[in-house]
């Protein structure tokens, strides 16, 4: 669906290249994150893939043809929600839809269903003007999904969405894989990213330091533990210990034989804590 080779793009009047060097490919079917803090480069990589910078070096193909070879008609093909929500404050919910289905020649997926799904049903006939954030950015999932593209393109979807919201977006994205969908998501937030992705690229700087699945991430760059919680005298204590060897450790069996415990965890390093030893930096 994508193929990214040596992709660098510097904005007009910068000095510092946005994008340095990139080259990834997305698999048809696959969610596909970048992840990154915020000026890493994350959304000027998902506007050269969507056209709106096309003054990039590198070679740069979408739905297996070169990007510069597209015109109007890429838009058919791919569906867009950026991290700003571009909507008409003065339309209805349910008019926003009609106006972008319109460019697309008509509906392809039912709204309500859509809209059931993403928990905004009952806000249809509302004017977007009195949505709160999270409802905008809900809307703006279900607009680039009207014309049922073969690639979803999403910008932070579940930034400003409150927990439980949040988790219908994602069960959104789940059911997209399932009937087949490609997504390219950005993100911060390595929750979103472990749940959804079935392979993360690390983006810092511009630059794309590793590509790989969350799993081999963690298990490459983590070490599994056990973390043990127990009293004494009272009071709560926790001592965490390496799986490797875990039975013989003498520490481990003296530790169940003698206290008082009360919970036994295994623990994975996180994504996060993945890309902070990957990259050196952190997720703000």
């Amino acid at each position: 669906m994508i193929r990214v080779r040596d992709l660098s793009y510097t904005y007009a009047g910068a000095t510092d290249p946005a994008l340095r060097g990139l080259e990834f490919d997305v698999e048809a079917g696959e969610v596909f994150g970048f992840l990154g803090p915020s000026g890493a480069g994350k959304t000027t990589a998902q506007k050269v893939l969507v056209g709106l910078l096309d003054d990039y070096t590198g070679e740069v193909q979408v739905l297996d043809r070169d990007l510069h070879e597209w015109g109007r008609d890429l838009y058919d093909h791919v569906g867009v929600a950026a991290e700003t929500p571009n909507l008409y404050g003065k339309l209805t919910g349910r008019e926003n839809l009609d106006l972008f289905a319109s460019l697309h020649g008509g509906w392809e997926r039912d709204p309500d269903d859509l809209l059931e799904r993403v928990g905004i049903a009952d806000a249809a006939d509302r004017r977007v003007a009195t949505y709160s954030k999270g409802m905008r950015m809900r809307l703006n999932v279900v607009r680039a999904l009207l014309h049922d593209p073969d690639l979803v393109v999403l910008d932070e979807p579940t930034a400003g969405i409150d927990p439980t919201n949040a988790r219908s977006v994602m069960t959104l994205v789940e059911a997209l894989r399932g009937a087949g969908r490609t997504v390219f998501l950005t993100t911060h937030d390595m929750t979103v990213a472990d749940r959804l992705c079935d392979r993360v690229g690390f983006i810092v700087d511009g630059s794309l330091p590793v590509v790989d699945t969350p799993r081999a991430l963690k298990l490459d760059h983590g070490e599994p533990t056990v973390r043990v919680e127990y009293r004494v005298d009272g009071r709560l204590e926790t001592r965490t210990f390496p799986v490797e060897n875990l039975g013989t450790a003498p520490e481990f069996t003296d530790l169940l034989a003698t206290e008082r415990v009360e919970t036994i965890h295994t623990e994975e390093a996180t994504l996060e804590d993945v890309f902070v030893a990957v990259t050196g930096a952190a997720l703000t």
